[in-house]
């Protein structure tokens, strides 16, 4: 039976591929909303922070366990008009991870942890379309953030961060990750053919728009994406 049950899910992951793809295609082709992406060389600083020693297991995939340069990014957008602060935004989305996601490319299921609260040591698998899932542990859980740390098989290695902020009468929702490719492959992917990159450019761009709408509010000048890359030789797992 889980051999036929993996069999079903490896065809639908096949049949899902191809028409996610197309539809984050065109959803992509028809976006309104202003990107402002600034591109620049990064140093030392951009490895992100520490990840607490209780979670260095044999399943943990940090950093330094990838391969390729390191990419430094932050999508921020400002909210005006929100209905929710900081706390509530970042507490809504954190009852369900999947309610500003782009599910034709993207979507949160809890492996570990209790439904509709997210705790530090939960897991999730990010279901993606094509033969590349994301599993993901919380390695970070505060009042207007949460940080999710990679586990061994995802396409990265390191981490990322969902936090906000209230601003006076606006709120900032920004995205900040710290990550190598998970392996040579990804790395082609990634920073060759740039499959993944544009992938995550269109998850994460929607997530910002999304949650804009979730706190009840506009966006102030789209979003502004920044990447910092840093160049630092890191050795692929054998």
């Amino acid at each position: 039976m889980a051999a036929l049950a993996n069999r079903a899910r490896a065809v639908g992951i096949v049949l899902r591929w191809p028409a996610g793809m197309a539809f984050a295609s065109w959803r992509y082709l028809w976006r309104i909303t202003p990107l402002h992406r600034l591109d620049e060389d990064g140093g030392p600083d951009d490895c992100g922070p520490t990840i607490d020693a209780t979670f260095h297991d044999d399943r943990l995939q940090r950093l330094e366990d990838g391969v390729g340069p390191v990419y430094h990014r932050c999508y921020g957008t400002t909210i005006e008009q929100p209905q929710l602060s900081a706390n509530e935004l970042i507490g809504r989305i954190a009852e369900d991870p999947n309610r500003p996601a782009p599910v034709e490319v993207a979507s949160f299921r809890k492996t570990v942890g209790e439904k509709g609260l997210l705790a530090v040591g939960d897991e999730f698998v990010v279901r993606m379309p094509g033969p590349w899932d994301g599993p993901v542990r919380v390695v970070h859980r505060g009042p207007d953030s949460y940080r999710f740390a990679t586990l061994r098989g995802h396409l990265e290695a390191g981490q990322i961060e969902f936090r906000a902020r209230d601003d006076g009468e606006q709120l900032r929702f920004e995205i900040e990750s710290w990550t190598t490719a998970g392996s040579r492959l990804s790395d082609l992917l990634y920073s060759r053919v740039r499959i993944i990159k544009e992938m995550q450019l269109h998850m994460w761009t929607h997530y910002c728009e999304r949650a804009g709408k979730l706190a009840g509010g506009r966006l102030r000048d789209g979003v502004h994406i920044h990447t910092r890359r840093y160049a630092r030789p890191v050795s692929a797992p054998p």
